[in-house]
C-alpha cells in the first residue's frame, strides 16, 4: 500500500515550508522519536513508544502513547517520516511508520549540529531534602534511602537493556549508553548513600543533646 507522507521539498505549500519544521524547530522528542526509527525497522506507534521503554527512557524520555502519535504526525508533515497501512497477523490493519532519506538527512545535521547543554542536576529528593527545615529526620532518611533503592533498581534495569543491546547487530551505540545509564544509577546510589551519612552528621548534635 502507498506510503502517506511527503519529501521534505513537497511538505507544506511553498518553499522554505519545510525547513520551518526542520532542524531547530522541531521539538526534542520528535528528534528523539525519528531517532529511534533511524534504526531502519517500520514500527507502529505502540512499537516505538516499546523502544522508547527500553533505554531511552533511562537517559531522556518515557513517552505516553498520545506523545508518540504526536511526534509522528509532526515528523510526517515535515517529510522525515512517512507510513503505511498493513495487515497484522491477526488480520486487523495497523499503521506502520518509517524514516525517509530526508529524515535520515536532517537527523544527521541535528546530531552534529545541536548544541550540547550544560549537565542538567533536577532530582525531586534533593528539593525535598533542600526543604528538610519543614520535616523531621527521619522523615529526610525514609525519603532518602527509598531514592537510594529505586536508584539500586532502576540500575539493574538498564544493565539488563545493555546485555539485551549487545546481542542487537547494529546497536553498539544504544549499548554504551545503556552502560552509561546503569554506570550513572550506581553513581547516584553512591551519593545517597553519602547523603545518608550527610544527614547522620547533621542529627548528631540533637541526639547528644
Amino acid at each position: 500500500m502507498e506510503r502517506s507522507g511527503t519529501s521534505g521539498a513537497e511538505a507544506g505549500s511553498g518553499p522554505g515550508a519545510a525547513a520551518e519544521s526542520g532542524p531547530g524547530r522541531l521539538p526534542p522528542t520528535a528528534w528523539a522519536v525519528l531517532g529511534i526509527l533511524s534504526f531502519g525497522e517500520e514500527l507502529t506507534g505502540y512499537e516505538v513508544r516499546r523502544w522508547a521503554d527500553h533505554i531511552l527512557r533511562f537517559f531522556y524520555w518515557s513517552p505516553a502513547m498520545s506523545q508518540i502519535y504526536r511526534e509522528l504526525k509532526t515528523l510526517e508533515r515535515a517529510g522525515y517520516a512517512a507510513s503505511r497501512v498493513e495487515t497484522a497477523a491477526d488480520g486487523r490493519p495497523r499503521r506502520v511508520y518509517a524514516i525517509t532519506e530526508d529524515g535520515v538527512a536532517a537527523l544527521a545535521r541535528w546530531v552534529a549540529r545541536e548544541d550540547v547543554g550544560p549537565p542538567v542536576f533536577k532530582n525531586g529528593t534533593a528539593l525535598r531534602v533542600w526543604l528538610g527545615h519543614l520535616t523531621t529526620p527521619d522523615r529526610l532518611r525514609e525519603v532518602v534511602t527509598a531514592y537510594r533503592d529505586e536508584t539500586e533498581r532502576l540500575g539493574a534495569q538498564a544493565e539488563h537493556s545493555r546485555s539485551v543491546a549487545a546481542e542487537v547487530p547494529g546497536w553498539a551505540h544504544p549499548e554504551l549508553v545503556a552502560r552509561w545509564a546503569a554506570r550513572y544509577y550506581e553513581s547516584e546510589r553512591a551519593l545517597a548513600e553519602g547523603m545518608l551519612a550527610d544527614l547522620a552528621a547533621l542529627d548528631a548534635p540533637r541526639l547528644t543533646s
